[in-house]
């Protein structure tokens, strides 16, 4: 973004310096020495942490990889609640609270990847145990394939800090 001192400057907008009025195009049509020469610059725009691993886009703000027992204010455990139809009100039980952390949400996401590909050759699987259909070669090639990725991923997540977390997600190799 364009900015004279800290004032942003918007695209395709007029604006005035000193008494001078800009038309709403200078600054796409005017050279960067033109702009350097009445006090305005290029301000690339901060890069934003990506928000599937971070919050608010602050890498100073990992999320959690790990599940977490839920705590209050004060740090005291917090645990599931289910209604009681005698006392119509919800109650605590014995079974602690848990905020996911980001290796079981992946997890889960990889296996319905790998559920929602396998899913589109299962009935071949099916005409075999039921008929004695033969799979075609290349369908269980993909399936085993499947199987082996979901199985890396698992892996490498699993074992993951956050670093190696993100290149694991981002290195998702599926096949076609």
């Amino acid at each position: 973004m364009y900015y004279l001192g800290s004032t942003p400057l918007r695209l395709n907008s007029s604006f005035e310096i000193s008494g001078t009025v800009y038309p709403s195009n200078w600054l796409t049509v005017s050279t960067e020495a033109d702009k350097t020469a009445i006090g305005i610059r290029w301000v690339n725009d901060p890069v934003r942490a990506d928000d599937r691993f971070y919050w608010n886009g602050n890498t100073d703000t990992p999320k959690a990889l790990e599940d977490v027992d839920a705590v209050d204010n004060e740090g005291n455990p917090i645990y599931v609640q289910v209604w009681n139809e005698d006392t119509e009100q919800m109650e605590d039980t014995t079974e602690r609270l848990v905020t996911r952390g980001l290796k079981y949400t992946w997890i889960l996401q990889v296996k319905d990847t790998a559920g929602k590909m396998l899913a589109q050759t299962d009935w071949m699987v099916t005409r075999k145990f039921e008929r004695d259909i033969d799979i075609p070669a290349d369908v269980v090639t993909k399936r085993a394939a499947i199987v082996t990725e979901c199985t890396r991923l698992e892996t490498a997540i699993t074992a993951a800090d956050m670093d190696a977390f993100i290149a694991v997600v981002q290195d998702q190799r599926w096949p076609e």
